[in-house]
């Protein structure tokens, strides 16, 4: 959301909870969402249970009642990755109902205390939210300030993912999509963005590097404490903390960017050069969509076996070995790179309003990861896009598709990120580039992340904004490409067709590239 000015007679008395001001344009929500939260609202004075703000594929994420504007984490690391880490939780948020005890999502950890508003607060645990009963109910439209002091668990049982990634010499944070309240309380829904300031106490020797632009450190002769702070809001599965023995290199990007990138220390020179081309990527992607969204970006290179590569917010996680093995080629990490920085626009600074809009973001992604391949390497997109169009129906009957997806497979939370919100949804923008024409597609991109920036936005935002660049009614097209059980014609390629599911599955199931990023077996890479 854009923030604007409030005026002094609706600012909080000094000392109270900083506010997060209305935004200038506020989106619609899906109306699917709607009973369910009224139903959980209605639910306030039942039983402590496990809420949700009602989304399909994940129906217990995020909580009702309250609208997050800030959170303030702060870490204490011992030297050692398997054990807790010490860590308090500050909230700040505006109610949006009157509530006589309010629901964090919060699956792993212990907590010590919650405070709200200075006076302490009871606590239970329902599923996996932590349930807050403050001494006094809290009225509709009021500021809270929520202080929770608690464990932050690095290591998880076999059915965990997400949350904690241990690398070889320290930590760093994969999110997505629903983990993030494996690390700290949160209302972990992409619909609730705040500002974040980050705090990380760790021993001499260690380097912090946390979201956002870094306005603190304080050293001691045995440890060292580092304070980052977004100057954007973000979404909490976009958090990211890296812990580690680590050098971080600075760089001038486009119009003074600052770029910061975090490597393990011994392999400065041999990172070097795939550091380098960033600020020349950054370029290319202005010159697509526009000035880039937030206050600074880099590459933070793990020491770590995640199977994917993750675009936390002006951070982007990577493995390391996608840059030292070199059975993947050039062009190939490239335009990995590339569809990470993509998410910066899409998916971070304009986040899905529900799960089921990931297809915006991760469309997009591969979208621009096969442009950039297109252009700086001479990978055709109308190849891959015919390839993509050939497999679209296998990958609809098995994910749904592209703005329908299926529900996460029991105990895989993360597997809704298969091939149809990737190649299958950067076919849906190639087919809808097709049909309005270059010059309005490119209109429409540069409109989606403007309009929208700092905010999330839905399927049906970007249906009604695409007829309105456009000029045209589209929204009978774009609902059978995005909807429909089988992929509609191409327009203007009535040669491609698509492989018969079920003639495919008799066959055996060919080998494909893995979406988004470089394959691991069994894994979508790039998320």
């Amino acid at each position: 959301m854009l923030l604007s000015s409030r005026s002094e007679a609706q600012r909080p008395a000094p000392g109270a909870p900083r506010p997060r001001s209305a935004p200038r344009r506020r989106l619609k929500v899906p109306a699917l969402l709607t009973p369910v939260v009224s139903l959980c609202l209605l639910a306030a004075s039942a039983p402590a249970a496990p809420l949700g703000v009602g989304d399909r594929l994940y129906p217990h994420l995020g909580n009702p009642g309250y609208d997050v504007a800030a959170y303030d984490l702060s870490f204490t690391y011992s030297g050692a990755n398997d054990k807790p880490l010490k860590a308090v939780t500050t909230i700040d948020a505006r109610t949006t109902a009157d509530l006589k005890r309010l629901n964090l999502d919060f699956a792993h950890g212990k907590v010590d205390s919650v405070v709200v508003d200075g006076e302490p607060a009871t606590f239970s645990k329902a599923g996996e939210d932590l349930v807050v009963t403050p001494a006094e109910e809290l009225s509709e439209g009021s500021w809270t300030r929520i202080t929770v002091r608690h464990t932050s668990d690095p290591v998880y049982g076999s059915k965990r993912e997400g949350g904690w990634v241990r690398t070889a010499d320290g930590l760093a944070m994969a999110n997505q999509a629903d983990a993030a309240h494996v690390v700290f309380p949160c209302n972990d829904h992409p619909s609730d963005k705040a500002i974040f300031t980050i705090r990380v106490t760790a021993p001499t020797g260690y380097t912090a590097v946390a979201n956002g632009l870094r306005t603190d450190v304080e050293r001691s002769a045995k440890s060292t404490t580092w304070t980052y702070r977004t100057r954007h809001p973000m979404a909490t599965e976009l958090a990211q903390v890296s812990i580690g023995r680590s050098k971080v290199l600075h760089r001038d990007g486009p119009h003074g960017l600052p770029v910061r990138d975090v490597v393990p220390a011994k392999d400065v020179k041999l990172l070097e050069p795939w550091l380098r081309k960033t600020p020349g990527q950054i370029s290319w992607m202005e010159g697509k969509v526009g000035r880039y969204p937030f206050e600074t970006y880099g590459l933070l290179m793990a020491h770590a076996t995640t199977g994917f590569e993750l675009e936390t917010q002006t951070l982007s996680l990577f493995e390391r070995d996608l840059f030292t093995q070199p059975a993947f080629p050039k062009w190939y990490v490239e335009s990995i790179m590339v569809h990470e920085l993509a998410h910066q626009w899409f998916g971070d600074s304009v986040s899905p309003r529900s799960w089921s809009d990931l297809w915006l973001s991760e469309g997009h992604a591969t979208w621009y990861e096969a442009l950039y391949a297109a252009e700086k390497a001479d990978r055709p997109m109308e190849a891959r896009m015919k390839a993509a169009y050939a497999a679209s129906d296998r990958w609809r009957a098995a994910g749904g598709p592209p703005a329908a997806p299926k529900a996460p497979q029991p105990g895989k939370k993360t597997s809704i990120f298969r091939p149809n919100v990737y190649d299958g949804a950067a076919l849906v923008l190639f087919a809808l580039r097709e049909e309005i024409g270059a010059t309005a597609f490119d209109r429409l991109e540069r409109a989606w992340v403007s309009r929208n920036r700092d905010g999330s936005a839905s399927t049906a935002d970007f249906v009604a904004l695409a007829e309105d660049v456009s000029g045209r009614h589209l929204e009978g097209f774009l609902h059978a490409w995005l909807y429909g059980k089988k992929t509609p014609p191409m327009p203007g390629r009535p040669d491609w067709k698509a492989a018969d599911p079920a003639k495919t599955a008799a066959k055996g199931k060919p080998a494909t590239r893995k979406p988004g990023g470089h394959a691991k077996a069994g894994k979508p890479a790039g998320r």
